[in-house]
């Protein structure tokens, strides 16, 4: 199985928010772009690129869904393993912050020398630290899911799932609340990860009344390689097994994943339109993908 993928919904503007992250981040690019015609949303751009090494998808789709920090991305700056991390990490917060805003101001704080919490001008949301990870070190990003709500108080039952959903998984960090601090209880989880579908994936709860919480602008895609395994995780991940459309489905935290084949991006991609058409047509009739029917409409058999 191929490493979890971000996917970023956009109203229009993916390929430049694309174009944007890769200038400003290191080990970044955008890798395709390709069009789907004839969705529901009409055209829609698409396009693939890379944080840090970290693969994203994001889709330009209209204005259905919009970003929220219910998930964040966090870029660790490592000084152990690079010796500019803090000026790099002043550099994208500068780049981020531009046309933005601070959700928690770059500063020092107990649990780092450097952080800050910023939304970007698209909306998306990304908490930089000056990290010296204990243990396995992590990568440069990070996804971070918060637990709001009636969810608040799950952030680790979550990760639990999810570790049991996917094979070669490993425990990460576990911070927990040592008392009641405001709403949120003690015992609750300040920040913990797990490393599960080739990433790691953060955690934390906030019972604090934020008004938000997990929506379609951000899923995590999971790329499969045969029907099998697309059964599979469609079925240990969906919280509705008979529900969900063209792959997307939610799970019993309010997360949506997509479970897709890891050949549809080469599928989508392609710079056959007619092929693309055909696919696109072909999975907007799907709940759970049927790999092989989309291999025959690619084919235009």
């Amino acid at each position: 199985m191929r490493p979890i993928t971000p996917h970023l919904w956009f109203d229009t503007q993916a390929l430049e928010a694309a174009e944007f992250y890769a200038s400003l981040l290191p080990g970044s690019r955008v890798t395709s772009r390709s069009r789907l015609r004839g969705t529901p949303s009409g055209d829609c751009d698409l396009v693939s690129f890379e944080i840090g090494g970290q693969p994203f998808m994001a889709i330009s789709a209209g204005p259905a869904f919009r970003f929220n920090p219910s998930i964040s991305f966090f870029l660790n700056f490592d000084p152990s393993r690079d010796p500019q991390a803090r000026r790099n990490l002043d550099a994208a917060w500068e780049g981020l912050i531009r046309g933005g805003e601070a959700l928690m101001p770059l500063d020092k704080y107990p649990f780092s020398e450097r952080f800050g919490w910023a939304r970007d001008r698209f909306g998306l949301t990304w908490q930089l630290i000056l990290s010296r990870p204990e243990g396995d070190p992590r990568p440069f990003v990070v996804p971070s899911l918060m637990f709001t709500g009636d969810l608040a108080g799950r952030a680790e039952e979550a990760l639990d799932f999810y570790a049991s959903a996917f094979r070669d998984s490993r425990p990460g960090a576990l911070r927990r609340r040592g008392q009641d601090m405001g709403p949120d209880k003690a015992g609750s989880l300040m920040f913990g990860d797990a490393f599960f579908g080739g990433a790691w994936i953060a955690a934390m709860d906030s019972a604090a009344p934020h008004g938000f919480g997990f929506n379609e602008a951000v899923s995590l895609l999971v790329p499969c390689d045969t029907q099998d395994e697309i059964d599979a995780m469609w079925q240990r991940l969906s919280a509705d097994p008979e529900g969900g459309q063209c792959g997307w489905t939610r799970d019993r935290f309010g997360v949506w994943w997509q479970v897709c084949p890891a050949d549809m991006g080469r599928m989508l991609e392609s710079p056959d339109e007619e092929a693309r058409d055909r696919v696109t047509r072909a999975f907007l009739k799907m709940k759970k993908f049927d790999l092989a029917a989309l291999r025959r409409a690619f084919e235009g058999a």
